[in-house]
């Protein structure tokens, strides 16, 4: 459950209120829409999210695909035209077990027998449809004015796969037809920004079926990971962190003790050496506490802030595996902070400006989510009401604007999380901050105070890019492939005219490559018109680099920006120091 903190946008929080409320009754009228169509069919689970609504369906011998979608439109218009009232109901557990079992919804009475035995089950009714649902929902079908089927893909049952593999149908609506309309355009342009397709045009990355869900880096992609990576190291450096590097395998009592093993061991890969089990790392975190405790530690040391890009390994289902975006293997650029309980507001403070600054550096806004306790989580009442605490009061010292997400915290901390929002409007999960008592209680961490006595650090975990991978994905989707040219894999072209000039061609490529300018050079017996377009289009390089014989007569070089069919002509040099300084800049 999220809720607004009163400093949020309570009218937009009211808007999303409504909107998820249209998305579950347009659920709703999916599911009669195609138990009309398919009688046969069983229904599972049908939630509103925020690019729409979906519903898993066992369709039994039959099958549907994306041909079937204008169908099932169709069929949910006549639904909409007939206003069927929406009403609701309830029903102890017991009859509402035998209700569903009489209806043949397996999946339904599966559902309620993981409920407690003294809870009261709400339906509603539509019809000759009926669903188990907490709601809310409109209280008639005409009230659904502009939805659109948008894909048919699998999902296994409570997303576990040893269970049966379902149909998910899933759509979206909206307030109305324009909302709708626009919103289609949006997913028209996220297609053409699809960062499968330009990583694949740019050759920045690969996927096999050798490896799914390990992603392969190639020589360009890999000049943008480095150039992240050299930002990273060098704002860390500039606000006081460490760089640590952990080992990938380390033994199953390490995890064991952090809580991990109890925790996620479904997701984490495992091997025997020496015949015990040893397992790959799924987050860095155990490793980081194991270096902070290879030392005694005085409170003047304090905070000790340790990054760490490290390499990390999760299993994902494979229906899952989406690109860069959900991937099996990424790198995480982490960071543990070690500190006093006095300081825990001044470093939450110090990491929110620190994300803040580098969101900012890519065009990214976004909105920040607290998440509490979960039910499945480690420590006393009073260490997690500290934490939570200590995350709210540097949130509101900062004055930014929150919502609460109950229940959806680590398992050993309360976190912040930030969602980004790229230029198609859509929100990704990419940094945290975490606040943990439990990890330095488990490993028996120690630091000396001023009064000589032991005493026990807290921890933050928190990560900025979040996965290296997903945010590359996502910056590569932010600019279309056209990155400014600090991260760009190729920040300058050469382009020769003819071969005449191919001497004085080398020299120009020689003096951006000494400037550390990632160039190439294009000396093809081609048009000079053809190799610009391949260039802007294929290579989406910054600056195209003309040379011909005026050029290489008068020392001068003539320059096309991306995007431009404006061409300036300047000394080599000049253009030199001009692209090195932008490039230092980042800008």
């Amino acid at each position: 459950m999220k809720v607004i903190y009163p400093n949020g946008n309570v009218e937009e929080a009211k808007q999303e209120e409504e909107l998820h409320i249209l998305r579950h009754t347009a659920a709703h009228i999916l599911a009669q829409a195609v138990q009309r169509l398919w009688p046969e069919a069983k229904f599972a689970y049908g939630p509103a999210n925020e690019q729409g609504f979906y519903y898993d369906i066992d369709l039994g011998e039959s099958t549907v695909g994306e041909e079937d979608l204008p169908k099932i439109e169709a069929e949910m218009k006549k639904i909409v035209k007939e206003n069927l009232p929406i009403k609701p109901f309830i029903l102890p557990r017991e009859e509402a077990v035998a209700y569903m079992q009489e209806r043949g919804e397996k999946y339904k009475v599966e559902h309620i027998s993981d409920l407690p035995e003294d809870a009261v089950i709400s339906f509603y009714k539509q019809g000759d449809y009926v669903d188990m649902c907490v709601g809310p929902h409109l209280t008639y079908t005409k009230g659904l004015k502009a939805f659109k089927l948008t894909a048919v893909s699998g999902a296994y049952w409570k997303n576990d796969k040893n269970n049966k593999m379902l149909t998910r149908i899933k759509g979206t609506a909206f307030k109305s037809q324009q909302e709708l309309d626009d919103y289609l355009k949006l997913l028209e342009e996220a297609e053409k920004r699809d960062h499968r397709k330009i990583g694949k045009e740019m050759g920045l990355f690969m996927l096999a079926e050798e490896a799914p869900g390990f992603p392969f880096f190639l020589p360009k992609g890999m000049a943008i990971k480095n150039a992240l990576v050299d930002y990273w190291r060098e704002i860390h450096t500039r606000d006081h962190y460490v760089e640590v590097q952990t080992p990938m395998i380390m033994s199953r009592k390490l995890w064991e003790t952090s809580g991990h093993w109890d925790h996620y061991k479904d997701n984490m890969y495992s091997t025997t050496i020496d015949d015990e089990i040893y397992c790959v790392k799924p987050m860095n975190c155990p490793g980081g506490v194991m270096v902070y405790r290879s030392q005694p530690h005085s409170y003047r040391d304090l905070p000790i802030r340790m990054g760490e890009l490290g390499l990390v390994h999760r299993h994902e289902l494979k229906g899952t595996l989406h690109g860069l975006f959900r991937v099996r293997c990424f790198t995480q650029d982490d960071a543990h902070i070690f500190m006093t309980r006095e300081q825990i507001t001044d470093e939450i403070i110090g990491v929110v400006n620190l994300i803040d600054e580098v969101y900012k550096k890519f065009g990214f806004k976004y909105t920040v989510e607290l998440s509490t306790r979960p039910e499945n989580s480690m420590g006393s009442d009073e260490d997690w009401e500290a934490a939570t605490n200590g995350l709210k009061l540097a949130l509101e010292k900062l004055g930014l604007p929150y919502t609460i997400n109950e229940g959806d915290g680590a398992f050993y901390g309360p976190k912040i999380d930030f969602h980004i929002e790229d230029c198609l409007g859509r929100s990704w999960q990419c940094g945290t901050i975490q606040l943990d008592f439990q990890m330095p209680l488990n490993f028996n961490l120690e630091y000396i105070d001023q009064n000589g006595e032991k005493q026990r650090p807290i921890m933050i975990h928190r990560v900025v890019f979040g996965s290296l991978e997903r945010f590359i994905g996502n910056l590569i989707e932010q600019f279309a492939g056209k990155f400014p040219t600090w991260l760009a894999p190729v920040q300058a072209k050469v382009l020769l005219v003819s071969e005449k000039c191919a001497d004085y061609g080398n020299k120009v490529y020689e003096a951006l490559r000494s400037a550390k300018v990632r160039t190439e050079l294009d000396d093809r017996n081609e048009k000079i018109g053809y190799m610009i377009r391949e260039a802007q289009v294929v290579g989406r390089v910054p600056y195209m680099v003309i040379v011909g014989q005026k050029e290489a007569e008068e020392g001068t070089v003539s320059v096309r920006k991306l995007d431009s069919t404006e061409t300036v002509s300047m000394p080599l040099d000049e253009f030199v120091e001009k692209i090195t300084k932008e490039i230092k800049d980042r800008v």
